[in-house]
């Protein structure tokens, strides 16, 4: 059974360190394997994923010792199996306005009798040669499940949200935040930081976490871009 890495260093107080990555490459992760990174955020929602290249990007990152984790393109149950069935092992779902929706997003991910998960033998892993209940209940535990504010509506029912038990995390999209509070676009915006550090003082004052808390990312393609910058400046300046 693979250990989700994030859950791993979260139980021992340390951060995770992750890449995003908003394209499909197998040969991005492959290479970022040699970083030691934990984990590589997939951007399932705006990014060009299928099922086929999820699946394969998954293959790669267990090659290389990195635990992947996708935002979905929406919640529903269908959508959220797809990704986890190809070998996800944290799913964020985006626009989490209500408890409702949060509750619908934690039991997309985990199968009964603590999620709605359904189950089934196109799992891209071949079940170990362990009784079905307790492989559903291992797979339970490496599932990471985040939920991102990113409306006014959800931070007037944040309260709803933070008595959802099978919510690991809470994170802030403020690009999408700032178009729900009039000022699109302006992610930087006063309003906007006010909002998110309302955010992060309830969930804090509910004994929950923050993304930031415990997951420090940066993108692939920033990284490459650097590398490529630094090599033409220094072979320019030479």
């Amino acid at each position: 059974m693979k250990t989700n890495k994030i859950l791993a260093k979260m139980r021992e107080g340390e951060l995770a360190y992750g890449y995003s990555l908003s394209f499909p490459s197998p040969t991005v992760i492959e290479l970022m394997g040699q970083a030691d990174f934990d984990y590589v955020w997939l951007d399932g929602e705006h990014g060009p994923f299928t099922p086929e290249t999820i699946e394969e990007l998954c293959r790669v990152a267990d090659l290389t010792g990195v635990t992947p984790i996708a935002r979905v393109p929406d919640i529903s149950s269908a959508t959220i199996l797809r990704f986890l069935d190809r070998g996800i092992m944290g799913i964020q779902g985006p626009h989490i306005r209500s408890g409702e929706e949060a509750q619908a997003l934690a039991d997309a991910c985990r199968f009964a009798p603590t999620g709605k998960r359904s189950f089934g033998y196109g799992l891209r892993s071949v079940p170990p040669p362990i009784p079905a209940p307790e492989f559903m209940a291992q797979l339970n535990a490496e599932v990471l499940v985040i939920a991102m504010i990113e409306d006014v509506e959800a931070i007037e029912n944040l309260p709803d949200l933070l008595r959802v038990d099978g919510i690991d995390l809470f994170t802030v999209g403020t690009f999408d935040l700032s178009q729900s509070m009039g000022v699109p676009g302006q992610s930087t915006h006063p309003t906007v930081l006010n909002a998110v550090a309302e955010v992060e003082k309830q969930v804090h004052a509910a004994g929950r976490k923050m993304v930031s808390d415990v997951m420090m990312a940066t993108s692939a393609t920033g990284l490459l871009l650097e590398g490529a910058r630094a090599f033409l400046n220094q072979n320019k300046t030479a």
